[in-house]
């Protein structure tokens, strides 16, 4: 082991550090530019999203979509952290829609809940308009039996993605070769500063 050492030493000794700060920045550089794909991608597929739910599209795929890109890829963030006010995905149009629809439901049921009163009502309270007591039954009758809204969870419609700290991909990847061929040329610097 020790003799494996020293020969990796002399051989190292041997490269001219420009051999190896070379491509200690060429693969910083290509981390950088692949940092910065994965960011624009992410972009991409979360503007994808928010299109999709707008149009009342495919907001599924969207998502998974943008799920997949951000759990394999470095620098995808969508974490809204301490600070944020709000989830950065937030599906508006589909809550919107829903609750549209749960309120127009409700709004049907409790129509028929007042014909029912006043059939009721009028059967037992005959006559000619709406008396007091007719009106009071129907009152009564509809805050009996009348619908409330049911409130959805707005939690159902927010999503908050973490990407990894490091991914294999092309940033990743790059990262850990310019750290391998950086520390390459600090000991060769090193050794020859102290030969």
């Amino acid at each position: 082991m020790k003799n494996t050492y020293h020969y990796s030493l002399r051989k190292l000794h041997h490269v001219k550090p420009v051999y190896l700060l070379i491509p200690t920045i060429i693969f910083f550089g290509l981390s950088v530019y692949g940092l910065r794909d994965n960011n624009f991608k992410m972009i991409e597929l979360r503007q994808a999203v928010i299109t999709a739910d707008e149009q009342n599209g495919d907001v599924e795929t969207a998502l998974q979509n943008l799920r997949g890109h951000v759990h394999g890829h470095m620098n995808t963030n969508l974490n809204s952290g301490n600070f944020a006010i709000k989830p950065p995905i937030q599906l508006k149009g589909r809550y919107e829609r829903l609750m549209k629809s749960e309120e127009a439901r409700i709004k049907s049921l409790n129509e028929e809940v007042t014909r029912q009163a006043e059939a009721q009502c009028g059967s037992q309270f005959p006559g000619q308009g709406f008396n007091a007591p007719r009106v009071s039954c129907i009152q009564d009758y509809v805050a009996r039996n009348a619908s409330q809204t049911n409130d959805i969870a707005q939690d159902l419609y927010k999503f908050d993605f973490v990407s990894p700290r490091w991914s294999p991909d092309l940033a990743g990847i790059s990262i850990v070769l310019g750290a391998l061929f950086g520390l390459a040329s600090i000991i060769r610097l090193a050794l020859a500063k102290i030969r």
